[in-house]
């Protein structure tokens, strides 16, 4: 795949092919119709022929070229996979235009200080488990960092005293950033306003501008109810203290926060089952020592 893409890549060779494509010609013809020299019109030939995407014969004093439609359709192919995969629905580009058109309306919007102020969303997760384990997972640390960041970012430092005056800082870098060589895709800080274990976490939090300065103050409520499947997760998100360099941020905060709390419940469902297929492990094995 990879002689065919350098050998199509010349605009001299895409030309022979696309002549190539309507009958077999000899070289001769093929140089007068790419307005060419014989010498690199051959030269071309034998490149394209090697890349297999081109079969020639002797007849005569004349040697004819033919295309060969295989590797075309090989190469069509796998160019239509992975347009499919960049296109398919729900997935990473989808997310990626939805936070090109937010962002776009944001930075228009952002034209004075305190632009943002006000602004407010609402989340809403039904969760699988009861409010004393989601309470850890909003909580302690090395729970937190298993979901609180959106897809494709992973926590590369985080900071989380839970009780009130309690320090916060949350540093991520992209997943794939293995070795921290990249730049910090976001860091922000904050400190904890409100503990009421199980029920009620209140925080600010302020993510930072490139100089260091807080690009605003987001206020955000937690609030955690019992139901009879597990708990009701409601989080309100207030913005404050907005700059005009915030835009960026703000656009992505439906998305990214959202994400988040997917990868929260996503977790705490596969904890849930992880957990019960070992009650039921251990539920059989107790069963078994009391029949022997």
């Amino acid at each position: 795949m990879d002689a065919l893409l350098t050998a199509l890549a010349d605009p001299a060779r895409w030309r022979l092919v696309s002549l190539l494509a309507e009958r077999p010609r000899p070289v001769g013809v093929l140089a007068q119709l790419a307005e060419a020299r014989q010498p690199q019109t051959t030269k071309h030939l034998q490149g394209l022929e090697r890349a297999g995407v081109v079969t020639s014969q002797r007849t005569g004093q004349r040697r004819i070229y033919a295309l060969r439609p295989g590797p075309l359709r090989e190469l069509a192919a796998a160019l239509s996979r992975l347009a499919d995969t960049a296109d398919r629905a729900g997935g990473p580009r989808e997310t990626y235009d939805r936070y090109g058109l937010s962002l776009h309306a944001e930075r228009l919007a952002a034209n004075e200080q305190g632009w943002a102020d006000g602004r407010s969303f609402t989340f809403h997760r039904s969760l699988t488990v009861r409010p004393e384990l989601v309470w850890r997972h909003l909580t302690e640390t090395s729970l937190l960092a298993r979901w609180w960041t959106p897809d494709d970012l992973r926590v590369s430092e985080l900071v989380f005293e839970a009780r009130p005056g309690g320090r916060i800082v949350h540093e991520y870098r992209d997943a794939e950033d293995a070795d921290g060589s990249d730049l910090v895709a976001g860091r922000a800080q904050g400190v904890v306003d409100d503990v009421r274990p199980g029920e009620r976490l209140a925080y600010r939090l302020s993510p930072l501008l490139a100089d260091g300065g807080p690009a605003f103050t987001a206020h955000l409520d937690l609030g955690l109810r019992p139901t009879g499947t597990g708990t009701d997760l409601d989080v309100h998100f207030r913005i404050t203290d907005s700059t005009i360099e915030s835009a960026d941020f703000v656009a992505g905060i439906e998305i990214g926060f959202g994400q988040s709390l997917d990868k929260l419940a996503a977790t705490l469902a596969a904890d849930s089952s992880s957990a019960d297929s070992i009650d039921d492990t251990e539920h059989d094995t107790d069963e078994g020592a009391r029949n022997d």
